[in-house]
C-alpha cells in the first residue's frame, strides 16, 4: 500500500446549516485544497450535501446557500468514503479548527457503525490559534489576516468553502513562511542539488546583456521590500 507523504497538507472549509452539530447541524459544503512542500498541486475536493434539514436564516446570510439548491445534492454518507481518502494521511490546515473538526466528528459518528475521528486520521494545524499567538490583541478573522497579508479577498461577498480554502492557502503561506513561501507558490523558487550536472563551459559565450532598472522600479522595489520585512521581520534581500 502506497503511504501518503508526510510533507502533504490539506487546507479545509465547511459551511453548514448553523453553529453546533449537538443542535442537529449539518454540513451542507466542504472545500479542500492540496498543498505538497508548501506548493499548490492544483488539486481539490469539493462537494455540496444535501443535509436532510433546513438551514437556518442566519447561515444563510453568511454563505448564501439555499435550501432549494441542495434538494438534488448527496449526502455525507455518500461522499464519506472519497472525502476520508482524500484527507487521510495529511494535516489539515484550519482556520477555527475545533469548529469544522466537530462537525466532520459528528456526521462521521452518523454513518452506520463507524467510530472514526478525524483525529484518527489527520494531523490538525488551527491557523487560528496560530494567528492569535503571531499578533497577540489584533483582530485574527480570515478577512482581517487577508487585510494584514495583502491577500485579494474581494470575490468572498459570501462566505463559501472551497473559496475560503483557497484564500486560508494563501494567508498560510504568508504567515508561516513569508516570502519563501509565495516564491514557493509561483514556481520561481528551485533549490540546486548536488546531483546537478556542473554548469557548462561559458568561454565563448557572448557578454550578457545588461539591463539596467528605472528609477521608478528601483523605488517599487525598495518599497516592496520594506513590506516584506515589515509583515515577516527579516528579509533575504535586505542587508
Amino acid at each position: 500500500m502506497q503511504h501518503p507523504p508526510k510533507n502533504r497538507q490539506i487546507i479545509l472549509d465547511t459551511e453548514t446549516t448553523g453553529l453546533k452539530p449537538q443542535d442537529g447541524h449539518r454540513i451542507i459544503e466542504i472545500g479542500c485544497v492540496e498543498m505538497l512542500n508548501r506548493r499548490l498541486t492544483g488539486e481539490t475536493f469539493h462537494v455540496y450535501l444535501n443535509p436532510g434539514r433546513k438551514i437556518d436564516p442566519g447561515a444563510i446570510a453568511v454563505h448564501g446557500i439555499s435550501n432549494e439548491f441542495l434538494q438534488d445534492k448527496p449526502s455525507f454518507q455518500a461522499i464519506a468514503e472519497d472525502f476520508l481518502a482524500f484527507v487521510t494521511g495529511s494535516e489539515l490546515v484550519i482556520h477555527n479548527a475545533p469548529f469544522d473538526v466537530g462537525f466532520l466528528d459528528h456526521e462521521l459518528s452518523l454513518l452506520a457503525g463507524s467510530r472514526q475521528r478525524i483525529a484518527d486520521c489527520c494531523r490538525v494545524f488551527d491557523t487560528l490559534i496560530f494567528a492569535l499567538q503571531k499578533h497577540p490583541g489584533q483582530r485574527n478573522s480570515l478577512d482581517a489576516l487577508c487585510k494584514r497579508y495583502g491577500v485579494d479577498n474581494s470575490r468572498r461577498d459570501v462566505h463559501g468553502a472551497l473559496l475560503d480554502a483557497q484564500i486560508l492557502a494563501e494567508v498560510y503561506l504568508l504567515m508561516t513562511g513569508g516570502q519563501f513561501s509565495w516564491l514557493d507558490n509561483h514556481g520561481l523558487w528551485q533549490a540546486k542539488t548536488a546531483t546537478e550536472p556542473a554548469q557548462a563551459n561559458t568561454k565563448n559565450r557572448p557578454p550578457l546583456k545588461i539591463i539596467t532598472c528605472t528609477a521608478q522600479e528601483q523605488d517599487e522595489h525598495e518599497q516592496r521590500l520594506q513590506a516584506i520585512l515589515k509583515e515577516a521581520g527579516h528579509c533575504l534581500w535586505q542587508p
